[in-house]
């Protein structure tokens, strides 16, 4: 009785921990947002916010460019999202549908990509970009951040295409439809949770990346983002802790929304009882 109690309470408490370990840091950045500075800089750590205040988000609203590169963020990543989508709708049915020469290649090819630390290639992606003239551009900023994302995208389309069945594609190619319109109006339909995790995926990659924006773009206030904005928030006295905490907590905010609108309507078993009889 005493090990069957055990065996069902350890993976709870187990559970809880990791929950409290994964959840707290998240806690204390939004609770030391609303802190006044006394209570940041305070010896004794004070674990709830008793004064509130929203002083520390005026003074990072208030910073230079902050509505600049809030639009420079929401660009380069919906953009880069945007292409890689696309892009890789049409490479994830080829390598799932379609048997070429070379086909095995381009999947291994893809891993590779997906493997390899982007880190390694900055100085040569600079050198790229400063002989094409257009550093400090979100252009650049855009087609290497689809790259970052392309791989796994289109390998994990590539396994939604696959659990589709064929069956629904050639019925509707039979009721008259063309590969495209079958592929438009009875596959792509069907992706929807492979596109909605991608997509969260490919955003949160985005939106986080620091290393290229900083080598690619140094001009204050030109075609920076918000992770480098949220390095700016220092002063003659040191690190402005509620600032950085209040910018940290307006950085997260867009990646918690997606994260809440797409886990409602990412369900499975769209396609269980979909074929004709």
């Amino acid at each position: 009785m005493k090990r069957s109690l055990f065996g069902r309470l350890w993976p709870n408490v187990t559970a809880v921990v990791l929950f409290i370990v994964c959840v707290f840091p998240v806690y204390w950045m939004f609770a030391t947002a609303f802190k006044p500075t006394g209570d940041i800089i305070s010896e004794t750590p004070v674990w709830f916010p008793t004064d509130v205040t929203f002083e520390h988000f005026r003074t990072a609203t208030d910073a230079d460019h902050f509505w600049t590169y809030v639009r420079n963020s929401l660009t380069v990543t919906c953009l880069a999202v945007l292409f890689s989508l696309i892009i890789a709708l049409a490479g994830s049915f080829a390598l799932a549908r379609m048997r070429f020469r070379g086909r095995r290649g381009f999947v291994i090819g893809f891993m590779l990509a997906q493997m390899a630390p982007w880190e390694v290639m900055v100085i040569a992606i600079y050198m790229i970009v400063r002989d094409a003239s257009m550093l400090n551009s979100l252009v650049p900023l855009t087609a290497f951040y689809m790259m970052m994302i392309l791989p796994f995208t289109v390998l994990t389309l590539r396994g939604f295409v696959a659990a589709v069945p064929k069956e629904l594609e050639e019925s509707a190619m039979v009721d008259g439809c063309t590969r495209a319109q079958a592929f438009r109006r009875v596959i792509l339909p069907l992706l929807a949770p492979g596109l909605m995790s991608t997509s969260m995926f490919g955003f949160i990659t985005a939106w986080n990346e620091f290393p290229l924006v900083l080598v690619l773009n140094k001009e204050a206030g030109g075609a920076q983002t918000l992770p480098l904005w949220l390095s700016s928030f220092q002063t003659q006295f040191g690190d402005d802790w509620g600032a950085t905490m209040a910018a940290s907590s307006l950085f997260a905010v867009p990646i918690l929304i997606l994260f809440v609108f797409l886990q409602r309507r990412a369900v499975s078993g769209l396609t269980a009882g979909a074929v004709k009889g």
